[in-house]
């Protein structure tokens, strides 16, 4: 009977810190937007600049909109490519921006969505880093990203 209880006990007492222990929470980058959880994401394009000087890495900033089909195309084959999701994470200062930002180079060739520019430590705007569309050259395809990976 003593081992029974001794049983019981141990087994309520699993329980209580199963039910009653804060399980470890995953938290989601809040300027993530679906975009990639676990990349820090910078909240303007001046800190992306000055990250990207003191951090010499370069800047990618993705135009979208969220109720854009090409947008949210563009953001699931993103977010959901492992070497992609690596890169952006350690090899980029990441933004993305659902409003126009005041800096017109950041629209070389117009105001459209899906658009990726990037920016050099330098702040220069790599307008050679283009996609496969040749009269929208900033925008990306799923297909693009595996194509374009290494040339970043």
């Amino acid at each position: 009977m003593k081992e029974i209880l001794q049983g019981l006990f141990f087994c309520l007492v699993t329980a209580a810190f199963f039910l009653f222990y804060p399980a470890e929470k995953k938290t989601v980058h809040p300027l993530s937007r679906g975009w990639g959880a676990d990349i820090d994401w910078v909240q303007s394009y001046e800190e992306g600049l000055f990250e990207a000087q003191t951090r010499d890495k370069p800047l990618m900033v993705i135009h979208h909109l969220m109720d854009c089909p090409y947008s949210k195309a563009l953001k699931e084959a993103f977010s959901q490519h492992e070497e992609i999701q690596n890169i952006a994470k350690v090899d980029f200062i990441m933004m993305n921006v659902m409003h126009e930002t005041a800096d017109g180079n950041l629209a070389p060739d117009g105001y459209y969505v899906p658009r990726i520019i990037f920016v050099d430590p330098t702040m220069t705007v790599r307008t050679d880093l283009i996609g496969n569309v040749e009269t929208l050259k900033y925008t990306y395809s799923q297909e693009d990203l595996d194509k374009r990976k290494d040339q970043y």
